[in-house]
Order: structure tokens, then C-alpha cells, then sequence
């Protein structure tokens, strides 16, 4: 090893020891755990090690139906909020007068407070015993009965978590997009309006392929945000999201060590392995079609 490459590593060295002391080893020990059977906070002892923490959270009715509201969370967000950003960055981008108002504007929700937010989206949700809420109110206008979608049915309590999760999410993917498209280099834009070229055209031929690079790290990003939603969850329907049956993976992990059936940390760690699993396999499937796609992708104006 030359001067170079030890001075490099040097450098590294400082990160690397935060990264093995608050990454690696906790990842280590959670393993661990997951296959220690019966084991004893208290009293730091277990009864075996094997396989049984995960066939116990996998057969768990309260885990099953919190992967099922991840999943659906996962899907339904991740594209929809990507999509509306990319739409709302184009036609920021399309605009001078009271550009910098507008993204304003657009980035006001990803500094609110989360618990903050939850709130004002009961209050536009909730049915009470004095009032449907506003968004019953508006779907009056139009024959619809009211709906309670906070203690109401379930695919109307995944509506209104879906709906604040892209509210949430979607100022950042805004900046992160507008900054993608200020960085293009106006010489193609140029000489597809010389060549007569549609502007839909010159949006799939010539900007997508530009920003593409933002685009996969936002839905890498956007999948492994929603796959550790809880806060969201949390701040419209309460702590005791099992018995609201709007449960996520991480909040089953907390719920495991910490909730009214907490005390278990063998079987937190399990769910936690899991969900570490499943979010690295879908990273790694994300970035094996970012690079397909990549590889097939380029500037093509004809």
C-alpha cells in the first residue's frame, strides 16, 4: 500500500468507526438475537437458538396484516407522489414569473411537523358526533354519503394514510426534481425546436433520459421511506394501530419491544431481519433495472 492509499484511508477511518459502531454492529446484534429462543431482557438468558422467533412472526395475524399495509402503502405512494412531483417540477420549470413563490410553496409540507399534519388530515377526515368532517362536507356536492375514514372501514383509513404519505413525501421529490431539470443543458432543447420536435416528444426523448438518474434514487429512496412509514400511521390513527388494523412492519417492530404486547425482543429482532430483507431485495432489483435502463437510455431525439 502506497503513501497515498494510506493516507486515504486515514481519512476514512473516522467514518468508518461511526458506520462499524452504529451500523454494522447493531445489524450483528439484531441478528443475533432473532435466533436466541425465549430470551429474557432482564435476565439476558434464552432457551435455545434456532428458527422459531421467525416462524412465530410469520404465522402472527397482527405481523401478516402489517406487511400487507406496508406493501400497499409501498405501492400506491411511491409511483403516485414520483409521478405528481415530476408533473408539478415540469411546470414549475416551464415558468419565470413567481418561480421561486410557488417552490416555496411546494417545500412549505416537508418542514411541517409530521404529528402537526396528522392532525389537520383528522380533522379534514374525521366523523365525529358534531360534524362528518370537511371532506364528507365536499363529498355531499356530489350524492356521496358520508364516510368515516379514520375509525371506519379499512380501505378508507389506507385511502387517507396513502393520500397524507404522498402529501408528506412529495415537496422533497419536487426540489430534488426541479434541481434535475435546472441542470439540463438547454443546447438539446435548442436544437430539437430547430428540428420542429413536439415538446412531448422532447420530454421523452431528451429530459427524462437527463434526469433519469434522480428519478431512480428518488423511488430507491421513496420504496425504503415507505417500507419504515410509522409516524404517518401513528399521528392519524393513534398508538394502538393493531387494534385500528393500520399496522406497519416498524411499527410492529416497536410494538414488540416496547407497545402493550412489548417485552420481546427476539421476536422484534425477527421482524426487523425481515423487513431488512425484503427492502434490500427490492433495492437491489431497483438498481438492476436503473442500470438496464440506463444502459438502453441516452439523449434520442428522432
Amino acid at each position: 500500500m502506497d503513501r497515498s492509499s494510506r493516507k486515504a484511508w486515514l481519512y476514512l477511518l473516522p467514518a468508518a468507526a461511526l458506520l462499524a459502531v452504529f451500523l454494522v454492529y447493531p445489524v450483528i446484534d439484531v441478528l443475533i438475537y432473532s435466533f436466541e429462543e425465549g430470551f429474557n431482557f432482564a435476565s439476558q438468558t434464552y432457551w435455545g437458538v434456532g428458527l422459531y422467533n421467525y416462524s412465530y412472526v410469520l404465522h402472527d395475524p397482527y405481523f401478516l396484516q402489517a406487511v400487507e399495509n406496508t406493501f400497499v402503502l409501498v405501492i400506491i405512494t411511491v409511483p403516485v407522489s414520483t409521478t405528481l412531483a415530476l408533473a408539478i417540477s415540469a411546470a414549475l420549470a416551464s415558468i419565470k414569473p413567481l418561480r421561486s413563490l410557488y417552490q416555496t410553496i411546494y417545500f412549505l409540507p416537508y418542514v411541517t411537523n409530521t404529528l402537526a399534519v396528522g392532525l389537520v388530515f383528522m380533522v379534514l377526515f374525521q366523523k365525529t358526533e358534531y360534524t362528518d368532517g370537511l371532506v364528507n362536507l365536499m363529498l355531499e356536492w356530489f350524492g356521496a354519503g358520508p364516510i368515516d375514514f379514520i375509525n371506519g372501514p379499512h380501505w378508507a383509513k389506507m385511502f387517507v394514510l396513502c393520500f397524507y404519505t404522498i402529501w408528506v413525501v412529495m415537496p422533497f421529490k419536487i426540489l430534488v426534481l426541479t434541481g434535475a431539470l435546472a441542470s439540463v443543458n438547454p443546447d438539446y432543447y435548442k436544437a430539437a425546436r430547430v428540428d420542429g420536435t413536439s415538446r412531448a416528444r422532447i420530454f421523452f426523448r431528451i429530459t427524462l433520459p437527463m434526469i433519469s438518474p434522480m428519478l431512480v434514487y428518488l423511488v430507491i429512496t421513496g420504496f425504503i421511506g415507505a417500507f419504515k412509514a410509522y409516524s404517518d400511521a401513528v399521528s392519524l390513527f393513534g398508538t394502538d394501530l393493531n387494534a385500528a388494523g393500520m399496522n406497519t412492519i416498524v411499527g410492529y417492530v416497536y410494538d414488540m419491544l416496547y407497545g402493550d404486547s412489548g417485552g420481546y425482543p427476539s421476536y422484534a429482532s425477527a421482524a426487523a431481519i425481515i423487513l431488512f430483507v425484503i427492502v434490500l431485495t427490492i433495492t437491489c432489483i431497483n438498481l438492476l433495472i436503473s442500470r438496464r435502463v440506463s444502459g438502453e437510455g441516452g439523449v434520442h431525439i428522432q
